[in-house]
């Protein structure tokens, strides 16, 4: 089941909405919200975000953060999928 999360891009606080069931970048560029990429695969870190609060599951196995990036809380939206409103640094 698809779930339709709230995300707020702090500063600034643009908010848009997210499916569950696809990554953050493809929702935020539907919502005409474009974040930097290049790869869409989670190698070229080109998109990468600090998570403020909510949370995100990745389906691939390691996204290509470190897991000190991950530990402070980076993701990489290209393969991120939101589990719950998340604020990100944007």
């Amino acid at each position: 089941m698809t779930v339709i999360h709230r995300i707020r891009l702090e500063p600034g606080g643009i908010i848009f909405d997210a499916a569950s069931d696809q990554p953050l970048l493809l929702s935020a560029a539907a919502a005409g919200v474009e974040f930097p990429s290049s790869c869409r695969n989670g190698t070229c870190r080109t998109c990468m975000r600090q998570l403020l609060s909510g949370r995100v599951t990745y389906r691939i196995e390691w996204p290509g953060l470190l897991a000190e990036e991950k530990a402070e809380g980076w993701i990489l939206p290209c393969v991120a999928y939101p589990e719950a409103d998340l604020v990100i640094s944007g």
